[in-house]
């Protein structure tokens, strides 16, 4: 069963998950959660609901006491056990009942897992990417888990990111010869899926065993490394401009020419093959659209880079290009939006760039939209804090900026970053005990964080 965007799906459905939304938007997660359920029973592959409805889900019981809790908890095991004797014979059913436990326990293990492994026997990897990256999240070093998500990434199509994990598990675990088969598996996926071929049925089947010769494994490899030299692009361009006649449907090529041209600094050609994906038949999908704009912003930076910063005009050509630059990032954005409206993570890098243009209020509306992102709330809130307190909302500033701390258990850099704005903003605020407090957090554990070290010294030699 293929996974669907939003204009994939039936009108009444679509208009339904638009209530879905609203409920969403106003707060009425019990509402949001109920009909979200009912365009997922009619429209399992629905991946944007998936989406929503785990926001819901987590907002509606992120602030539930320690007895609903203990409920959910306590009716979730038998539900367990029911899901994983479905699982085989009907793994959509599978994922109804792993729903079931979700919406009163969001962060069941059992059912994520249960609904990770489910859908990706229903053919739906991007559901099941979604639930292992919530279990990760729990468990970030757990090496089983890890595997099974590199391998429902390769299935989604993505490649690089599984790639990077698997490399990172090989240098964790050196002596585990099982993640370098995956990785060779990988590249061999890889290459089938360019070149239209079908996976291996038993996925056990080394990349060298289905290729012809050495010297095609050797291609094999100077294709997957991500920087290419010119050489070896120049030969790829070569290769795969010769292939388009003989498949001209396969997407991926043209992809695959963009990238490689784009590389070359042939920006122009590179943009050439973008468009004659996005004219094609079922061309038309945000990656897509962002590869086009990353493209063209490249582009830009590049002929930034050629003008003489001895000329006397440097400084007036260099801001020009550069506000063309930001004015195209804006209005590419803008079209995106408008495209898949339903898109969070658009609208949090349109909340980006409305934030670094100084238009603060766009910004707040689109980080308002990107919070209920699992994905991106915790930046959307960071954001938040920032944009109310530039407008000197101070107090709204702080209470965003508080809510995404507690939400963050991890004190990794972007609890850092969070917490050092927090300090930010009680300095505004002229409350230097409060902002104190939140630099000695960042001081005791990253002395070199920012000017934090500078900060709690002149402190403490004003005492």
């Amino acid at each position: 069963m293929p996974e669907k965007n939003v204009t994939e799906i039936p009108r009444d459905v679509r208009e339904l998950y638009q209530k879905g939304s609203t409920a969403l938007q106003r707060q009425n997660f019990e509402y949001a959660i109920a009909i979200f359920n009912q365009v997922l029973q009619r429209e399992p592959g629905f991946f944007e609901c998936r989406q929503a409805l785990r926001a819901a889900q987590f907002k509606h019981c992120g602030g539930t006491g320690f007895f609903k809790k203990m409920l959910g908890g306590a009716s979730s095991s038998p539900m367990v056990a029911k899901a994983q004797m479905t699982m085989r014979k009907n793994p959509l059913e599978a994922i109804q009942i792993a729903e079931q436990i979700l919406n009163t326990d969001p962060q069941s293990s059992g059912a994520h897992k249960i609904l990770a492994e489910a859908a990706l026997a229903a053919d739906l990897p991007r559901t099941s990417c979604f639930s292992y990256e919530i279990l990760l999240k729990n468990s970030p070093k757990d090496y089983s888990l890890s595997m099974d998500y590199s391998q429902a990434l390769a299935k989604a199509g993505q490649i690089p990111k599984a790639e990077s994990i698997l490399t990172e598990l090989a240098r964790q675990f050196p002596n585990k010869g099982e993640i370098n088969q995956a990785l060779k598996d990988l590249s061999a996926r890889n290459t089938m899926d360019e070149g239209g071929y079908e996976a291996l049925a038993d996925g056990k089947g080394s990349y060298r065993d289905i290729l012809k010769d050495k010297g095609q494994a050797e291609s094999l490899e100077q294709e997957n490394r991500q920087v290419k030299s010119e050489d070896v692009a120049d030969r790829l361009i070569h290769e795969y401009e010769e292939r388009i006649p003989k498949e001209p449907k396969n997407l991926k090529l043209f992809r695959s020419l963009a990238e490689l041209y784009a590389q070359k600094k042939d920006f122009d050609r590179a943009l050439e093959y973008g468009e004659k994906i996005r004219s094609s038949e079922g061309g038309t999908d945000p990656s897509l659209d962002r590869l086009i704009a990353d493209i063209t912003i490249k582009k830009h930076n590049h002929i930034l880079s050629l003008l003489d910063p001895t000329a006397p005009d440097y400084a007036e050509q260099s801001a020009r290009i550069e506000a063309e630059r930001q004015a195209f990032q804006l209005q590419e954005c803008q079209k995106r939006a408008e495209r898949y409206p339903t898109d969070l993570q658009i609208r949090y890098e349109l909340g980006e760039l409305y934030f670094h243009a100084g238009k603060i209020t766009e910004a707040i509306g689109e980080f308002q939209k990107a919070q209920a992102n699992p994905q991106r709330r915790l930046q959307a809130l960071g954001y938040l804090g920032q944009c109310f307190a530039r407008r000197g909302m101070n107090d709204s500033a702080v209470r965003m900026l508080q809510n995404a701390i507690k939400e963050k258990p991890v004190f990794d850099e972007e609890k850092k970053e969070l917490i050092y704005q927090l300090g930010c903003v009680f300095e505004k605020m002229t409350k230097p005990e409060e902002a104190i407090e939140q630099f000695k957090q960042i001081y005791e554990v990253d002395i070199s964080f920012k000017d934090v070290g500078a900060k709690v010294d002149a402190y403490y030699a004003g005492k």
